[in-house]
């Protein structure tokens, strides 16, 4: 048994970390502000004598004794990381101050969830780890981008001047039950528009691609990253490279769905890169040959499963 620190823990991602590893007999303690995280995600985990829930936020620093720390902290959809970007850099760069002073302090292992967003619009097709990015460091996008990639250097600059031991990974868009209804994700708004007959709204033409993981993929490379990958320290991509183009997914929303919305073309937003396809060659060398297992179909109606749910309670 481990006693397991996991920022932003309330959240998304989090709420499915935090299940995984009570589930494995481990001890949790979920860090979370509520910013876009909810109590509602972690209600199945309350009862749960192995597990603790702390209102705090990552920008300032937190005392506490664990031998791992998932990092995770950081609002990851652009409604919610533009509404407030200051904030957002804050919680990347000083979160990460503050959780790698922990780890130093205590002797902890902390993994730090970064994100495909830090290569940008690349001009490489699939992205692999060495490629450095595409990114614009003054759009409405860097508060995120560049927080996550400073957030990374300060890792491995903690890494090579304290010893701490760190593991990286780069998240790719990811997906599934308690996804926030209104995060602005391509997913999660295409679901809830198709089940509200409401039309799909594609911004661009539409030929953008995406890959989708869902995110028990993800969650098992995390748990694998933290504790299977030797003295490996990343950065590691983590992501399902089927591709996608948005119009297909739309498409394939309103066939699982049955609704009978049509589509609608808005305009692009600034910076929205064209295409996003991660290499996992080298997460399936140093992971023990971690891949995805759940394709689209499968991951699409345990989702829209979950947002049939939220409309009925809501409505």
């Amino acid at each position: 048994m481990k006693r397991i620190l996991i920022t932003g823990g309330a959240g998304f991602i989090g709420s499915h970390l935090c299940t995984r590893l009570l589930s494995e007999g481990n001890e949790v303690i979920c860090l979370d502000n509520s910013f876009t995280g909810s109590k509602d995600n972690i209600m199945h985990l309350l009862g749960n004598p192995r597990f603790e829930l702390v209102r705090h936020d990552v920008i300032n620093p937190y005392h506490v004794e664990v031998d791992q720390i998932y990092n995770l902290a950081c609002p990851a959809s652009p409604v919610h990381y533009q509404h407030n970007p200051i904030k957002t850099v804050k919680t990347s760069v000083m979160g990460a101050i503050n959780m790698l002073g922990r780890a130093k302090r205590v002797g902890a292992r902390i993994l730090q969830a970064s994100t495909s967003e830090v290569y940008g619009d690349p001009a490489i097709h699939p992205q692999p780890e060495p490629y450095w990015g595409n990114v614009n460091p003054i759009g409405i996008r860097s508060c995120y981008d560049e927080g996550k990639r400073c957030a990374e250097t300060l890792f491995m600059d903690y890494h090579r001047q304290n010893n701490v031991d760190i593991k990286i990974i780069r998240i790719f868009n990811t997906y599934g039950p308690r996804m926030h209804p209104n995060d602005g994700r391509v997913v999660s708004n295409f679901i809830i528009q198709a089940l509200r007959g409401e039309p799909i709204t594609i911004y661009g033409e539409g030929n953008q691609t995406r890959s989708f993981q869902y995110v028990d993929d993800l969650v098992e490379g995390m748990v694998r990253m933290m504790n299977d990958s030797g003295d490996f320290t990343g950065p590691v991509n983590l992501g399902n490279p089927n591709e996608f183009t948005i119009r297909e997914l739309a498409e394939k929303v309103i066939e699982l769905t049955g609704s009978k919305s049509r589509i609608t073309y808005l305009p692009l937003p600034s910076d929205d890169p064209r295409q996003r396809q991660p290499d996992i060659t080298l997460a399936g060398e140093k992971l023990g040959g971690w891949r995805p297992t759940i394709q689209l179909n499968e991951g699409l109606l345990k989702t829209i499963g979950y947002f049939q749910s939220i409309i009925q309670q809501t409505t």
